[in-house]
């Protein structure tokens, strides 16, 4: 029986979408079985299964199984099907039938949306069907969707598939948007923005007739719901720092103009959040003044909250640190993980062999980067791959390139000695020249070796802090041990080789050690009972530094002492089986909070510890908007919107950079070296035109894009056999875009 009712999938000649994911039962149009729940409809026909596929509540109840693909498939479908009926039953004659939402919240603004919006959010079509009216496209979900708070004035819209439109209205769309940008003058890299897909995805869920916010609603009414939303976003993180505590983090970022912002950030595992931005040119150069003002953030933060004041490398915002711990004794301040690696790197690469050998790779860089048919050929040899890498900082770029370089040794090699190449012009000029007989020198190769084995145990260290999965402070002490090891290693022990490099590092890892890393290395489960470790004075000196500062109360110091036995002995739920298990895969915090309920007093100063950060945070910077806020000549109410606005700037990017989604846009290609746009302006050296080289008759479009190659002049591919052209819209590479912060 169970054959015969699977018998037909869809019958003759069918063409809805709909057909794919049921089966007639019995042979009848009317009595239809779900493919995925196995639920049988015994009227509606396909257009029941469809609205089970959807969601579409009222009819028939919502499928729990369909993939969600499917889902959206079916909902745009069904869309699209409606706006079908409106056309054909009333010519779209949707402006004169405006609709006006009425959004929880928002009493006073609907005559501002009444003017803008010509349609409904949701196309909507009243159909008689068995005797009883229904609204179809509008679901009890969208209906709540429109009470909650956040977001109160936009439309949750599932992605438009391009299958459903005409190649020329994509590309009139892709038209209007590149007007829009290009007028307003927007860097090219505001199309990475998390929000950039969302706001073109609600605008296609309310069709023709939008009409696009006014200034004056951007910069009240919606510059106020939106506040309001990132502040119950920041208010849900400041919930957790009881537990956890947070860390604050001072960035600063200095103008040419020798004008100083300072950023701060708090950071708990649960997120980062932007606290206030501070233009602190007049106070720099002075430790007390810098501690007037660190001390203000305490106070508003919390001092029983913060474990850790994360400064500054400069001499003066340690300073400031050092009397900031002295004055509170409850906290630590350490000094910024990420720059005291970076210092390393900038040291290491003042040292002869180092300078010399990426003084030659510079040189590389420079040379096919400012040289179209030249930057063409190296992309067919390395069948699209680049040379520059981006990185967390300057130093970490210039080496991850320079190992870019070394792993396309053998298609550099053969670019510069192949045919392509001796007949081109390019290999009599001076500038080509040098960089060929760089490439074929073995000595600068081996050169670029020893210099990678210094600097890639540094660079993974950097790697690892820039990894937002689990709070890394855990991590540091161990890591920087075994980085020191691999450079010992590198130069088989020989002392005077390696010594100048550990010389280098022990310097800053003076500077940077803090009790608080000590402390996380003996906490942290998944070292402590390694067999690679080993304790010292150093690490138990500062367990105990921990225990004094973060636990004011004595006697709780004592039972924390009696108890680490406890830990070190994994006796009780420690020595559990799947406490073992959960060593390696669990965060360190996680693993303290699930297993040691029974030494409470422990269990809190371990998650505390180890729920910190050590290296401070960036959001994308953008000095027009911390002018604008900073600048004298505004009034105050001026001056409060633009406070709101960089809170809001700071929040909105940190409250998504943790989203997969924004981790799957920001590992895309979305580099073009060719543009110091895209390029860190700390890095744009590698790029620059080196001011000798020959000009070209050469745009941007005859330049190839990795990923994308495109339309290439008669003379390049003369320099190479063939280059294919295509338009692939599933890259986000275009002409200058590009990554434009650090973390």
């Amino acid at each position: 029986m169970q054959q015969k009712d699977n018998q037909g999938l869809a019958p003759p000649r069918a063409t809805d979408p709909g057909w794919a994911h049921g089966t007639m039962v019995n042979g009848g149009r009317q009595k239809i079985k779900c493919k995925y729940c196995h639920k049988i409809f015994l009227g509606g026909g396909i257009s029941r299964l469809k609205q089970h596929l959807a969601g579409e509540r009222g009819n028939v109840a919502p499928c729990e199984e369909v993939p969600e693909d499917v889902k959206v498939q079916i909902q745009q479908h069904l869309g699209f099907k409606v706006l079908e009926k409106l056309k054909m039953q009333k010519g779209l004659k949707s402006k004169k039938n405006s609709f006006v939402p009425c959004f929880e919240g928002m009493e006073g603004e609907n005559d501002d949306y009444a003017e803008r919006i010509q349609k409904p959010t949701s196309v909507q079509c009243t159909i008689r069907r068995r005797g009883k009216e229904i609204i179809e496209g509008t679901s009890n979900r969208m209906k709540r969707r429109r009470k909650q708070n956040f977001p109160a004035a936009t439309v949750v819209a599932q992605p438009l598939r391009q299958s459903f439109a005409s190649q020329e209205s994509i590309y009139e769309a892709d038209m209007a948007v590149a007007r829009f940008m290009y007028d307003a003058g927007l860097q090219f890299t505001a199309a990475n923005s998390f929000f950039f897909q969302q706001m073109a995805d609600a605008i296609a869920a309310v069709g023709p007739g939008y009409r696009m916010p006014s200034y004056h609603s951007l910069r009240n009414k919606l510059l106020n719901r939106v506040f309001q939303d990132a502040g119950a976003y920041c208010d849900e993180l400041k919930k957790t720092w009881e537990v956890t505590g947070c860390s604050v983090l001072v960035d600063r970022w200095t103008e040419r103009a020798a004008r100083t912002v300072i950023n701060f950030f708090v950071y708990c595992p649960k997120g980062i959040m932007f606290l206030k931005s501070v233009d602190a040119s007049g106070i720099t150069k002075s430790a007390e003044a810098l501690l007037n003002l660190f001390d203000s953030v305490v106070q508003e933060v919390g001092a029983k909250n913060i474990v850790n004041f994360v400064t500054d490398t400069s001499p003066n915002y340690r300073a400031a640190g050092k009397l900031l711990m002295d004055k509170y004794k409850t906290f630590f301040c350490s000094t910024c993980g990420v720059q005291c690696i970076d210092a390393m790197l900038e040291d290491i690469s003042r040292i002869d062999e180092v300078s010399e050998v990426l003084a030659k790779a510079k040189r590389i860089t420079q040379f096919v980067y400012n040289n179209g048919k030249v930057l063409n050929l190296m992309r067919k040899k390395t069948g699209g791959r680049d040379i520059l890498q981006l990185a967390v900082t300057r130093f970490a770029s210039i080496f991850l390139t320079l190992e870019n370089i070394v792993s396309l040794k053998d298609h550099l090699h053969q670019m510069f000695t192949g045919a392509a190449w001796m007949q081109s012009s390019f290999c009599k000029q001076r500038a080509g020249l040098q960089v060929a007989e760089i490439v074929v020198d073995p000595f600068f190769w081996s050169l670029c070796e020893q210099t990678l084995r210094v600097s890639k145990p540094l660079v993974s260290i950097l790697q690892l802090m820039d990894c937002e999965q689990r709070p890394y402070v855990g991590y540091v002490y161990d890591a920087m041990e075994k980085a020191k090891k691999s450079i010992i290693a590198a130069f088989d022990n020989k002392e005077p080789d390696f010594m100048p490099y550990l010389n280098v590092i022990d310097q800053w890892q003076e500077d940077f050690h803090s009790p608080l890393h000590a402390a996380a290395y003996f906490l942290n489960p998944s070292v402590f009972y390694s067999p690679s470790f080993s304790s010292n004075k150093v690490i138990q000196k500062g367990l105990l530094d921990c225990i004094e500062i973060l636990e004011p109360n004595v006697s709780a110091q004592v039972t924390i002492t009696s108890q680490i036995n406890f830990y070190e002995e994994a006796v009780g739920d420690f020595g559990r089986p799947v406490a073992l298990r959960g060593r390696e895969s669990l965060a360190p915090a996680t693993w303290w909070s699930l297993y040691a309920a029974d030494y409470p007093e422990l269990q809190r100063l371990a998650v505390r510890i180890l729920s910190q950060t050590c290296s401070v945070t960036r959001c994308g910077r953008n000095w027009t908007m911390f002018e604008r806020i900073h600048s004298k000549k505004r009034n105050r109410l001026e001056h409060q919107r633009l406070n709101d606005l960089i809170f809001l700037h700071n929040n909105l990017h940190l409250q998504q950079r943790k989203t997969e989604a924004v981790k799957t846009r920001s590992t895309r290609g979305t580099l073009d070296p060719i543009c110091l746009e895209a390029v860190d302006a700390n890095i744009g050296d590698w790029v620059e035109d080196l001011g000798s080289m020959e000009s070209e008759d050469l745009s941007w479009m005859d330049v190839t894009i990795p990923s994308e190659r495109t339309f290439v002049s008669h003379e390049v591919q003369n320099m190479d056999d063939s280059v294919d052209s295509s338009d692939d819209r599933n890259s986000d590479v275009t002409k200058g875009t590009g990554r434009s912060d650090g973390l």
